[in-house]
């Protein structure tokens, strides 16, 4: 098995124990790819997905900008949906990715859009 994944499984299991999204203060989950990046609100209580935000999205595909401003945006996109839903405040769950580029990225788009965490 690959050691790097199993690593960063155990760092996603770690960060896990301790983050967990409830309906008013749901859970930022960040999943990255090679080519794409993903993020969504959960609500981890009732297991539900309130909102969700990808780098897939038609307004995101168009901006033919680099991953890392793709990334800001998906932040962006996830923030204005968070607020549609009355939402203000996460919990911001890297999914055992470092704090850095990409994942970084979508935490300030998410910062900047109004969701505080």
């Amino acid at each position: 098995m690959n050691t790097k994944l199993v690593q960063r499984q155990k760092i996603r299991y770690r960060i896990r124990k301790k983050v967990s999204g409830t309906a008013t203060k749901p859970r930022l989950s960040v999943f990255r790819s090679n080519a794409e990046i993903y993020a969504q609100l959960i609500d981890d209580e009732n297991a539900v997905t309130l909102a969700a935000s990808s780098s897939k999205e038609k307004d995101i595909v168009a901006q033919k900008v680099p991953k890392v401003d793709k990334s800001k945006l998906v932040g962006a996109s996830i923030a204005l949906k968070a607020k549609a839903l009355g939402l203000e405040t996460c919990v911001f769950d890297r999914g055992g990715n470092l704090y850095h580029g990409r994942i970084k990225a979508v935490a300030d788009g998410a910062r900047e859009g109004g969701l505080q965490f």
